[in-house]
């Protein structure tokens, strides 16, 4: 179901780019979100960790000069490490369930670059709409 969730993804994402003009977080980001959309709490800690990705690299970039390849793949490391570090501190509250945990090291990596490059607003709307009809596609397929 994965092939099938990320290849349905990319078509739509495709198309909606074609005909909206704004990326949906990138070329995987809504095939994986249309895989968890029935965790709500997933999502959220994804976007989350996007959001803290973003201003992260936003506040880095009035310092260090980040821009082009240096700035993407600051946009995933910090990712990775927001991941590991938010991840690590909901694991050790008693009452957090085990399983809430983000969607993935490189996807919110991905949506903060989309943020960065569109804006925080254009990039979750496009990203929501587009996860939804993949979402939508994959049970219409009986994946």
């Amino acid at each position: 179901m994965i092939f099938q969730a990320i290849g349905i993804g990319i078509i739509i994402g495709f198309l909606f780019y074609e005909v909206v003009g704004l990326s949906p977080g990138g070329i995987v980001v809504p095939g994986y979100l249309a895989l968890f959309i029935d965790q709500p709490g997933r999502i959220v800690l994804t976007i989350g960790i996007a959001l803290l990705t973003y201003y992260t690299v936003l506040f880095l970039s009035n310092h260090l000069i980040l821009y082009g390849k240096r700035r993407f793949l600051s946009m995933v490391l910090i990712s990775f490490i927001v991941k590991w570090l938010v991840e690590g501190f909901l694991f050790q509250l008693p009452i957090v369930n085990v399983e809430i945990q983000s969607i993935g090291y490189i996807i919110p990596g991905l949506l903060a670059n989309e943020m960065r490059r569109q804006g925080v607003c254009p990039t979750l709307l496009a990203t929501a709409i587009v996860t939804i009809l993949v979402r939508l596609t994959l049970y219409l397929l009986r994946f």
